[in-house]
Parts: C-alpha cells; structure tokens; sequence
C-alpha cells in the first residue's frame, strides 16, 4: 500500500473510527487490517520516523505541534463535513478546512496547544493501562478523562515535561506500527498460520498494545530529559 492508498483508506474509514472511538475490540480490529494492507518499505520509513520523533521531537516540537493540530483539524472537519453534507467532495473539503484552521489556529497559540497535546497524551496512556488492566470498556472514557485533567496540569505546570510527554508517545506510535507491519510480514511469510503472532498478541492480549506503546514512551521521556539537559540553549 503506497501513502496516497493509505491516506484514502484512513479518509474513508474516519467517520466510523470517531463512532466507535471507545469500542477497544473494533479499535484493536482496525488496527490489524490497517496492519495488515501496509507494505513492509512504509514500515521501515515508520520505524525510521517514529525512532527520530520518539527521541529528538523536543528539538522540532513547534513544527510537530502544527501537524499534530493539522491532523486534529482534518479529522473534526471531516467528522462535520459527514453530518452536514451529502456531497462526494465534502469529506475532502471538511478536511482541507479544518486542517488549514487548526493549523493556523496552532501557532499563536503554541504554548496552549502544547498543553493540549500534553493532556491528550495523559488520557491516551491511563486509557492504555485501563485497557492491559483489562477493566471494563463502559468505563473506559472515565480513565481517558483521568488521564486528560492530569496531562493538563502537568502540562500548565511544566510545559517541558508536555513537550516530552506528547513527542515520546507520538513517536512511540508510530515506531510501535511499524513494527507490528514488520512482524505481520513475517508471520505472512515465515510462521504457521495457525500461530500468527500479529493476531494473537494484538486481538487476544489486552496488555500487549498498551505496553508496546507506554514502556517506549516511558524510555523515550527519560532519553529526551538527558538530551534537553545537554542543551542548556533550548527554550520553549
């Protein structure tokens, strides 16, 4: 699947992702189809992006803070342009929109964002032990809003550790996808189909994504606070 393909499957799909954004079993279900439509070269350049995110995101934060709200703002506009509008081109237009507003919206009030992103990140990883906790899915927004209000106060407190915080685990994201493309191209081309190591660990072990994605971020906070401390120069 080339990034063109890519973009066009996730456009289709995000109507329905913001539906059943709570529904873990889905979630964990689009994920493995996501997974398993990549090809292995986009892998590799997600490893690569994810590795460089993960650890030196703090040095190109304001950049990355406009895309991250670029991205917000495609996904809300085209959330709107669905239940306004009936039209082919609307879902591509509400992106368009949205992300040009968020974007724009992003860089005078970067330090606001920041803190934002901060308090996503904090929801997304009390999310993540709710979910290797394996604890009940009807509860699982409350964990997400416990993580939110803490990410936020951190954030208003020590902007720093939101700009560790939010980078690490973007980068943790995306460094984790690709490795699980890699893996489910192993499983294609190595393993026996009855035990398909992609499958198992994603669909039947609730622990598995949220740890792959929280050690990384946990390792990559510790990475970044050790080379912000060698940059005595870098300021927000």
């Amino acid at each position: 699947m080339d990034l063109i393909s890519l973009l066009a499957t996730v456009s289709e799909q995000a109507p329905a992702a913001a539906t059943a954004l709570f529904d873990v079993e889905e979630a964990k279900l689009s994920l493995y189809t996501l997974i398993s439509e990549m090809h292995w070269l986009f892998a590799m350049l997600l490893l690569s992006v994810g590795v460089v995110y993960m650890l030196y995101g703090w040095r190109i934060f304001r950049a990355l803070v406009v895309i991250s709200f670029g991205f917000i703002g495609m996904f809300l506009g085209m959330l709107a342009a669905d239940k306004l509008s009936t039209s082919e081109h609307a879902l591509m237009w509400g992106g368009l929109i949205g992300m040009g507003l968020f974007a724009a919206v992003a860089v005078p009030l970067m330090k606001w964002c920041v803190s934002i992103l901060g308090a996503i990140a904090g929801g997304i990883l009390t999310s993540g032990i709710w979910i290797a906790l394996d604890l009940s899915d009807a509860y699982l927004p409350a964990g997400f809003i416990v993580g939110f209000i803490a990410g936020g106060l951190i954030s208003f407190i020590m902007l720093k550790v939101s700009v560790m915080l939010f980078t690490s685990l973007g980068g943790s994201l995306i460094t984790v996808m690709g490795l699980l493309v890699l893996l489910y191209q192993y499983d294609v081309r190595v393993s026996d189909p009855m035990t398909f190591y992609t499958y198992n660990l994603i669909l039947t072990h609730p622990w598995f994504l949220p740890l792959a994605v929280i050690i990384p971020t946990v390792g990559g906070m510790f990475l970044q606070n050790k080379l912000i401390k060698h940059s005595p120069n870098w300021e927000m």
